[in-house]
């Protein structure tokens, strides 16, 4: 019966792999919860949101698995080791991790000592250990490293059975050299541009993977891009072209590209199982997008400014798309696309037409009356919708306050008549006005419906005293779960939980 119980608490307890303060309550209620919970804590111990600075203990766990000979040589080289209790850990931590994150290891080891030389030899024999101890390697975050680890004896074992690899352009190509002859069953390969340089040892790592599922490449924000008036070599040609390799079996892909790419409109129309697309199709004309087939498609982000796109990919789609996201940011008439009123219009319609099993939806479009009943009619059809973000473009130079609100009465009264039963998330990324009167006479008529959460972003009449009575009121009868601001970030990524 006690197995029985600790599998299913295993089970359970699976469900929190991410949670680490569930996890750590968990650890508390008694011994068997506690012995459930501690191989999934440890499972990767590096990746929770907590502050490892602080985390001492951590150091003093992995030190203690040190032998003896190398703690006596580390405190030689001038390395001061905390003093160990001789009672043996209750649990063999690290048998049951899976993963390494190098700027977690500078973090601890910069715990116990501030030299860049000490830290280095702690580093090092922390490694050693690492591939000593670990059962498998499953995740390694290499961004920052200093040691080239895969020439550890215990190494061509572990990497081969690395899932996921996190790492920047920083490092030098002797690292994706000597990666690209352990690990060619990567699943997940997450790579942060920093130096647009030399791209070749990571384009050879590419290349070799036989099972990629998941690639995403984002360009450091302080990169600069080059005109696009002025021909440039397409720096992200060699990447590319390793990465066509793996088209066949690639699920989700990921790009954020600084610069433009000639090389993408070849070989983004050859990832035909693509269930996950999130890429800028800039640059690319009516027929090539027409290429970009990509009929197991589930999910969509792409740039505001690229709705006729969309709309392309979506015509195209096998009508599985669940969530459709546009990457935003403050709009104004700086960043109005042209032919912004027919493109808007379009992509609602074909979202509806394509898209009935929706249940992420981000929109923008102008307050036409052609544009609310082309919206209506997309709630009436999508039934399956649960969290909606959308913004109505107003030109905040020309819009008076009373428009706004009239605006804003407009919206809340077509929700009411037609938003489907499973909404239970409503977003508002920008300015957006509701009287107190009609918000309250919206959140009287949601009475009959789930719990809704609202989120706007900073607009400070929804904090004044007035609302956030009738905000509680709500709350208290159970009409809405949240009515919060947040900031501009947080209303439009829609992994950022309410």
């Amino acid at each position: 019966m006690s197995k029985f119980n600790k599998n299913i608490l295993f089970l359970i307890f699976e469900e929190f792999q991410n949670d680490s303060k569930s996890l750590f309550s968990c650890l508390m209620v008694n011994r068997l919860w506690c012995e459930v919970a501690i191989p999934i804590l440890w499972r990767n111990p590096w990746c929770y949101d907590i502050n490892y600075s602080y985390k001492s203990y951590l150091f003093i766990i992995i030190a203690s698995y040190l032998s003896d000979d190398i703690k006596e040589s580390l405190t030689k080289l001038g390395v001061q080791l905390p003093s160990f209790s001789y009672q043996p850990l209750l649990f063999d931590y690290l048998s049951y991790c899976e993963s390494i994150n190098t700027e977690t290891m500078n973090t601890i080891t910069f715990i116990e000592t501030s030299l860049a030389y000490n830290q280095f030899l702690l580093q090092q024999e922390f490694y050693r250990l690492f591939m000593k101890k670990f059962q498998d390697l499953k995740y390694l975050d290499i961004k920052s490293i200093k040691h080239q680890i895969f020439y550890l004896p215990e190494a061509k074992l572990r990497f081969e059975s690395l899932y996921e690899l996190k790492c920047d352009t920083s490092i030098d190509n002797s690292y994706f050299y000597g990666l690209a002859q352990l690990c060619q069953y990567i699943q997940r390969l997450i790579i942060l541009n920093e130096n647009p340089i030399d791209y070749h040892g990571i384009a050879e790592l590419i290349g070799v993977q036989k099972n990629l599922k998941y690639f995403e490449w984002i360009d450091d924000d302080l990169l600069t891009p080059f005109s696009n008036n002025v021909p440039e070599p397409d720096h992200y040609e060699e990447i590319l072209l390793a990465l066509e390799k793996n088209a066949n079996i690639i699920n989700h892909l990921n790009i954020y590209f600084v610069c433009i790419s000639r090389t993408s409109q070849k070989v983004l129309p050859k990832f035909h199982k693509l269930k996950t697309l999130r890429v800028s199709f800039n640059k690319f004309n009516e027929e090539q997008l027409k290429t970009c087939v990509y009929h197991d498609l589930e999910t969509l982000e792409i740039k505001y400014i690229e709705l006729k796109a969309a709309s392309i990919i979506i015509e195209n789609s096998g009508g599985y798309i669940k969530k459709i996201l546009l990457e935003s940011y403050e709009i104004d008439d700086h960043f109005i696309i042209e032919n912004f009123y027919d493109d808007t219009l379009y992509f609602i319609h074909k979202v509806y037409e394509k898209c009935s099993s929706i249940e992420y939806l981000s929109l923008v479009f102008p307050p036409s009356k052609q544009h609310y009943n082309e919206f209506e009619k997309l709630l009436k059809i999508c039934q399956n919708m649960k969290s909606l973000c959308f913004a109505i473009y107003m030109d905040k130079y020309l819009v008076s306050n009373k428009e706004k609100l009239e605006n804003g009465k407009e919206l809340l009264k077509l929700l009411i008549r037609s938003a489907p039963t499973n909404l239970r998330e409503i977003r508002f990324p920008y300015d957006m006005g509701f009287s107190l009167d009609i918000l309250e006479e919206f959140l009287e008529k949601w009475r009959s419906r789930p719990k809704l959460s609202i989120l706007t972003c900073n607009n400070f009449i929804y904090e004044e005293e007035n609302f956030v009575k009738l905000v509680n009121k709500y709350k208290n009868d159970g009409v809405i779960k949240d009515f919060r601001c947040e900031s501009f970030e947080n209303v439009i990524n829609m992994d950022f939980k309410i």
